[in-house]
């Protein structure tokens, strides 16, 4: 933390010397570009450029009644965003057709949907993972006298990916019938700015920490995840849940510990690596949570993910246009029409990705979309050590085996409880009809 502290400190103690001594404030800026604080700062303020004035305005039609008294041609737009369609929130219930449809057709086709999810789920996050970690982690344009060129942007990578996903989630419900729902717009932006500050921070990550400690990390946020439940929704958790969340940290910890310096370069965990990290189980955690409560008002997962998406686009839009870094990641695709070809597919990746865990949960439930998850989370460590040459320990492969042991104890745990949970239903639905 100390280490972390005086970088800061140097950086801004060397500020007034720089600018004395070149007089170039762009030679400035270009030297801080490259510490990551930095970004993450400019970041921040450039959404607040959109979200305080966005602030304003919905304070400013809350104070004037506008729900009473405006008319026009901007009023069902500014009641939409602002105050929703019903003055009530209803319970969520996701659609069951397609779950009751699955369980009266035959095995056959029950198995071959199954696979077909199993699939999509796989290809999708597997090559999604693969080619971001190319992007992040290797060099552009190298040939033989030249050394070629990082991408180093991770905000365009997330707009790249929330453009396309507010256009195929925008698609589909424009194509499909979906419920009217009574959540004011605005509430999207709170998950917006924590998803897309949450995904910033997973691409920085890998600048400084391996892939395979990522995914571990990854693994690991249901702990915050469920400290963050008990903040912002007030929930209660099961034994066994606080169980598998201790194995799961004690796993990560033994993968985490036996990294070091003398393995391949790229197993190495910098602190800057762990406090990015930190922040991406963070903002992930309270996105799921802000999410969870949305989804008391009556919506589909895809207008959900339609709402997040176009705040999203805005605010990265915005951000990147103000630091000039819109134009220049725009050249660099040109420049390197791999990287183009790259970025492109993670976006489709990302998005269809998003399509499948929607249709997954629908037809199967989420027990068996997280065992698939699951499942690709460890085969995604595999691919990362044979395509990128990750070394792992003995102990840090042991602690990789806690975490997934862990991880499917809960998927048990909660099939049994859900289970239970069915039966005693319907035995009381007996006792209440003698």
């Amino acid at each position: 933390m100390n280490i972390f502290l005086y970088r800061i400190w140097m950086y801004l103690a060397i500020l007034p010397l720089v600018c004395t001594a070149q007089g170039d404030i762009s030679t400035l800026m270009d030297s801080l570009s490259d510490f990551w604080f930095f970004r993450f700062i400019l970041n921040i303020l450039g959404y607040a450029t959109i979200a305080v004035p966005g602030y304003l305005l919905i304070q400013y039609v809350r104070r004037t009644n506008y729900l009473e008294t405006g008319r026009g041609v901007c009023y069902p737009v500014v009641k939409t965003c602002v105050y929703g369609n019903e003055s009530k929130p209803t319970h969520h219930e996701e659609p069951q057709a397609a779950r009751s449809d699955a369980t009266e057709s035959s095995s056959t086709a029950q198995l071959l949907k199954l696979l077909f999810c199993a699939g999509g789920l796989q290809v999708s996050y597997l090559t999604w993972g693969v080619l971001q970690e190319r992007v992040m982690t290797r060099t552009y344009g190298a040939t033989e006298t030249e050394p070629g060129e990082r991408f180093k942007d991770s905000q365009f990578l997330v707009f790249m990916n929330r453009i396309l996903a507010f256009t195929i989630s925008g698609l589909y419900c424009s194509l499909t019938k979906q419920p009217r729902h009574s959540a004011p717009m605005y509430k999207y932006s709170f998950a917006s700015l924590s998803n897309i500050m949450s995904s910033w921070c997973q691409y920085e990550a890998l600048k400084f920490i391996s892939f395979p400690t990522q995914v571990l990390a990854k693994a690991s946020k249901v702990i915050p995840v469920m400290l963050m439940g008990k903040i912002v929704s007030r929930k209660s958790y099961e034994y066994w849940e606080y169980l598998t969340a201790v194995m799961i940290s004690v796993g990560v910890s033994m993968f985490l510990l036996s990294s070091s310096t003398d393995k391949h370069p790229s197993t190495v965990t910098t602190f800057s690596g762990v406090i990015i990290l930190a922040g991406y189980i963070l903002f992930d955690s309270f996105t799921s949570n802000w999410q969870d409560a949305l989804f008391k008002y009556k919506m589909s997962s895809v207008q959900m993910m339609f709402g997040v998406n176009l705040f999203s686009c805005l605010f990265t839009i915005g951000s990147l246009l103000e630091q000039g870094a819109l134009f220049e990641s725009a050249s660099f695709m040109f420049r390197h029409k791999e990287f183009a070809f790259h970025a492109v597919l993670i976006s489709i990746c990302s998005a269809f990705g998003q399509l499948f865990i929607f249709y997954t949960i629908s037809q199967f439930g989420a027990a068996v979309f997280t065992i698939i998850m699951t499942l690709r989370q460890a085969f995604a460590i595999l691919l990362s050590c044979l395509i990128y040459g990750h070394t792992v320990s003995i102990v840090g492969g042991l602690g990789v085996a806690v975490v997934f042991l862990a991880l499917f104890l809960r998927v048990y745990a909660r099939s049994r409880m859900s289970k239970r949970n069915r039966r005693a239903t319907q035995s009381e639905a007996q006792i209440q009809k003698v």
